[in-house]
């Protein structure tokens, strides 16, 4: 979508007036970036029919535009858009005309489009190219970003190349990550089971880089023993991990990625199939996991199988 050139002047000028407008309502880092992505995808298709002007927006305009979506077929995966990108397109829409009317540069009447139904919940895995873009994406190379940068990459690491559980993730305090013996103590566990995790040389220099250069700049002198700090100086909760995650997917510019709508949890599923795929053992993966029976883990054998 940010490939997408607007060309009417009015039309780029109300994309980043939108999303100023929402960042100076509290909205989330991730919703500031995304929404205005996909009222431009708006935008654009408006252009390609010779409309350039924001008097000639109204409910039948929109209406039809997400009437087309629903109709859009899925180059990639096959199929249509998913219920869930539907759904990101339309809460944006919803959005835009209250930013329109609010503005006072637009008066448009409620939109009376009702929401898709939520896709059935389905174990959700992204690719290792996939996985690679994430990575790439925690360097924006901004200095004044660095120090979130060094913290997504860790926090990377810690989802992805430990696959730890979103609340384990939560309750990792420094003092966990042992970096002589290049392992994760994972003390609070499923069940309260504790664990030993491995973790690769690489994301340990990811942990490294952010607990000695990034997480100072978090706590400010304060004492604190969790690992991942926010910006109150306290310990950094799973929405906001969350919320990182969907940037990240944002920045990557990848529409399939970001139209898998993934979660923190999707991190832990994709290295289990990924280990898998690499030949390790169902076992080990359910000792890395922490998974107390081997059941659990077969899911994983499942989504490997071709499609028949």
């Amino acid at each position: 979508m940010k490939a997408l050139n607007l060309k009417s002047e009015s039309f780029r000028y109300v994309e980043k007036s939108f999303g100023e407008w929402l960042d100076i309502l509290g909205y989330a880092e991730y919703t500031v970036y995304s929404m205005p992505n996909y009222i431009r995808e708006f935008l654009y298709h408006l252009e390609q029919q010779g409309k350039t002007q924001l008097s000639q927006i109204n409910n039948k305009v929109i209406k039809e535009y997400y009437n087309e979506l629903k109709q859009r077929p899925n180059a990639r995966r096959g199929g249509g858009l998913s219920n869930n990108y539907l759904n990101k397109h339309l809460q944006a829409m919803h959005k835009f005309c209250d930013y329109l009317r609010q503005s006072g540069r637009l008066i448009l009447p409620k939109l009376n489009i009702h929401r898709q139904e939520k896709d059935a919940q389905e174990v959700n895995t992204i690719t290792q190219e996939e996985i690679e873009q994430l990575y790439k994406a925690c360097e924006s190379g901004n200095p004044w970003l660095e120090k979130y940068d060094l913290r997504d990459k860790a926090m990377l690491a810690v989802l992805y190349g430990c696959g730890l559980r979103r609340n384990e993730a939560y309750h990792l305090d420094v003092s966990d990550i042992l970096f002589d013996r290049r392992l994760v103590h994972v003390r609070k566990g499923k069940n309260y089971k504790e664990r030993f995790v491995p973790i690769g040389k690489t994301n340990l220099s990811y942990l490294q880089n952010y607990i000695y250069e990034s997480r100072p700049e978090f706590v400010k002198g304060k004492k604190e023993s969790a690992l991942f700090i926010s910006t109150q100086k306290k310990r950094m909760q799973g929405q906001s991990m969350l919320q990182r995650l969907k940037l990240l997917t944002v920045r990557t510019e990848n529409f399939t990625l970001m139209e898998k709508n993934i979660g923190l949890h999707t991190l832990r599923h994709s290295i289990a199939t990924h280990l898998l795929e690499n030949g390790m053992s169902l076992e080990s993966i359910a000792r890395f996991l922490g998974h107390s029976s081997l059941e659990s883990t077969q899911i994983y054998t499942h989504l490997l199988q071709p499609e028949t």
